[in-house]
């Protein structure tokens, strides 16, 4: 089978790749075990050089590297940009912290000396999503890398130019061959390189039910998963807070990578008092959004990453407009050439409708009117995702109880959700388990070995 690059603005296969033989992918298996045995004894300095060299790479060929992108799923070619910066940074953050994260940690105990070391565990799967194709990729693989484990990456279909292109990125700044390796391959194939015994791990970053699948394939074989899923973002907004502030950021938390983001804010939890003047201008601000090529600069929302996610959207918009969802903007594709979806803005949702169940993948804003702090928690949490939630308001009540009770992996005050490679980042309920980025992250793939001396040895 075949493994195209398919412009999403125009409709035009870019090329396509010839997906890997089972020989191949048994190479690739071989490959990846030998370069284990090697990578892992590497000093920590020579790791780092490794992922100060990518970053460097990133760096220099970044106009590029942002057009690949662009080209194959539909991000705007600033946010492209900004998200080859943001992998140039977490191979910086892991090369100058790694080794600090997993120094040996001393215990008290009744031993002469006792400690836990961290150590890696070999070859880890990770099946990355389309949507972030280069950061969702950096964010396991500097932290995994600098470990001292390897990378063997099953990549998106739909972005196969900038799965190979990071391969190629590791080989250039130095990575031995197998350490960081790329699979072509359908989905159908995971299972069996899961099943492998070379293969010690899986991380996935996807659907929830992508992630429950993998979940139970790992599970059967009773390997460490990471899973990052999708989420229904709550956006809450308190008469106290800076509305303009609220607004602006609440537009770019929903629009930006085209609405798809697993941590975009979806569902907009407003005070009653303040509600019908923030949805207008919302709607004013999402109306003057500029959709179109998204290589232009001036371009705010490009095409969905495919047909089928565009198809996908709008069934969800017109399900929960015939349930009784109140349309006050946009929600119908855009004719013409591309997978465009134009800014669109829901608002008096029933219960039983796709826009107050379900996760929506595109630029569709959901608003709820809510009494006080204790009715958005209420309906923040009515969901089946816990992944990320901001919430606006200067009364420090408020925030304590915002803090204390959003079911959510993270919660923003008075800021955007957003992952940085000095924090944790993961969610709860059905948008999954483990952590990535901070010090927790780099430890998701290592062996907690606990050391008791009873007695130390002469000399």
């Amino acid at each position: 089978m075949a493994i195209a690059s398919v412009n999403p603005a125009t409709g035009e296969t870019l090329c396509e790749f010839d997906e890997l033989t089972d020989l191949a992918v048994e190479e690739k298996l071989a490959v990846a075990a030998k370069a284990f045995s090697l990578h892992r004894g590497l000093p920590f300095s020579d790791r780092a050089l490794i992922l100060h060299k990518a970053a460097q790479i990133l760096e220099q060929e970044l106009e590029s590297f942002a057009r690949t992108m662009t080209l194959e799923m539909g991000k705007p070619i600033g946010a492209a940009g900004d998200e080859v910066r943001k992998c140039a940074t977490v191979c910086r953050y892991y090369a100058e912290n790694g080794e600090r994260f997993l120094e040996d940690e001393p215990a008290q105990t009744s031993a002469a000396r006792s400690f836990v070391r961290w150590e890696p565990l070999g070859p880890v799967l990770a099946i990355m999503p389309w949507n972030f194709p280069f950061w969702q990729v950096f964010r396991f693989a500097a932290p995994a890398l600098m470990a001292g484990n390897v990378g063997l990456l099953k990549h998106a279909a739909n972005v196969p130019q900038c799965a190979l292109a990071i391969e190629d990125i590791f080989r250039r700044a130095g990575a031995a061959p197998g350490v960081f390796q790329t699979l072509l391959i359908g989905a159908e194939r995971v299972e069996a390189i899961i099943k492998d015994q070379r293969v010690k791990a899986v991380t996935l970053t996807g659907s929830d039910r992508a992630g429950s699948e993998v979940a139970a394939m790992a599970g059967r074989e009773l390997k460490k998963c990471v899973l990052e899923l999708g989420g229904s973002d709550p956006f809450i907004v308190m008469p106290s807070a800076d509305l303009d502030a609220a607004l602006t950021t609440a537009l770019k938390a929903r629009t930006l990578n085209n609405g798809q983001s697993c941590i975009a804010a979806k569902r907009f939890l407003i005070a009653e008092s303040i509600f019908d003047e923030f949805v207008r201008q919302f709607v004013e601000r999402m109306r003057g959004l500029k959709v179109g090529d998204p290589l232009e600069e001036t371009t705010a929302i490009g095409p969905l990453a495919t047909p089928a996610i565009r198809d996908g959207v709008d069934e969800q918009v017109q399900k929960s407009i015939a349930a009784g969802a109140k349309l006050l903007l946009g929600g119908r594709p855009i004719d013409g050439p591309g997978n465009f979806y134009p800014p669109t803005v829901l608002a008096e949702i029933p219960r039983n409708s796709p826009a107050y169940n379900e996760e929506i993948f595109g630029p569709v804003a959901l608003f709820f009117p809510v009494r006080d702090a204790a009715a958005a928690i209420e309906l923040a949490n009515d969901s089946c995702f816990g992944l990320g939630a901001s919430a606006w308001t200067c009364d420090a009540n408020e925030q304590k109880l915002f803090i204390s009770e959003l079911e959510a992996g993270m919660v923003f005050i008075n800021a955007m959700v957003a992952s940085d490679p000095r924090l944790p980042f993961g969610g709860v309920k059905r948008s999954g388990y483990g952590r990535e980025l901070g010090s927790l992250g780099i430890r998701e793939f290592m062996n907690a070995k606990t050391i008791f001396i009873g007695r130390e040895a002469a000399g």
